[in-house]
């Protein structure tokens, strides 16, 4: 996740919808196998970390060369690192979560981390959906482009990785959003964030529709604000 997200949502940021949602459907893709330790690409505060520290992962190193200076922590008893960079892992899962979309090269930077992990690691990747979505809030936070599935599956497979599970999310909030974004086309791309914090009916009406996805979104591959894959190293 963007620090500067972080910065705009502060403590909020736990039961904002969109994170929320998010944080739900990385825990729903990862289900079936246990999460041991956790690379962290890109990793901000560590938020998506924190929650699969939470659910019994055995210890998590953060990612981000944005750092002011590496340190460890302790999140519900266990290990987490920040350090701006890693020569090997061992991890069995890593996360990428909005991070291609911030890299000239994406092939080269997941296929990177692909080449450090070991045979079996699974990689979740996020990345912002649809091109027409393209708006200052991008400009914002300095992406390079937004995706389509098959995009994002071609990039994982030309990274070295097989797409186990490939899918849309934020289906159901997808309209509410790109009515927004028409209504300001006219307007200039100053870099400005369409993140804030919400009253909390809006708060509650925005993840009650998230929620309403998550039993059937690894099924969906025609729309939404996010395009996930799930990826093995063989």
């Amino acid at each position: 996740m963007d620090i500067k997200e972080q910065d705009i949502l502060g403590d909020a940021i736990d039961q904002h919808w969109y994170y929320r949602a998010k944080a739900a459907a990385m825990t729903r893709l990862l289900a079936g196998r246990p999460v041991g330790g956790v690379l962290d690409v890109g990793a901000g505060v560590g938020f998506f970390s924190r929650r699969l520290l939470d659910q019994g992962a055995r210890e998590a190193v953060c990612v981000d060369p944005a750092y002011e200076h590496e340190h460890d922590e302790v999140h519900a008893g266990r290990p987490i690192r920040f350090v701006h960079g890693v020569n090997s892992t061992a991890a069995d899962t890593v996360l990428l979560m909005d991070v291609l979309e911030h890299v000239d090269d994406d092939v080269a930077l997941l296929g990177g981390y692909a080449a450090l992990a070991p045979v079996g690691a699974r990689f979740l990747i996020s990345v912002p959906a649809f091109q027409f979505m393209w708006s200052a809030h991008d400009v914002f936070l300095e992406h390079r482009r937004r995706y389509t599935l098959n995009r994002l599956e071609e990039v994982v497979r030309r990274a070295g990785l097989r797409p186990v599970v490939g899918c849309y999310y934020y289906g159901l909030t997808l309209p509410l959003a790109a009515a927004a974004r028409l209504l300001q086309r006219d307007r200039d791309l100053k870099p400005r964030s369409d993140l804030r914090v919400h009253s909390p009916a809006v708060n509650a009406t925005l993840w009650t529709l998230c929620r309403l996805e998550l039993p059937f979104f690894k099924y969906n591959r025609l729309a939404g604000l996010t395009v996930f894959c799930l990826a093995e190293k063989q």
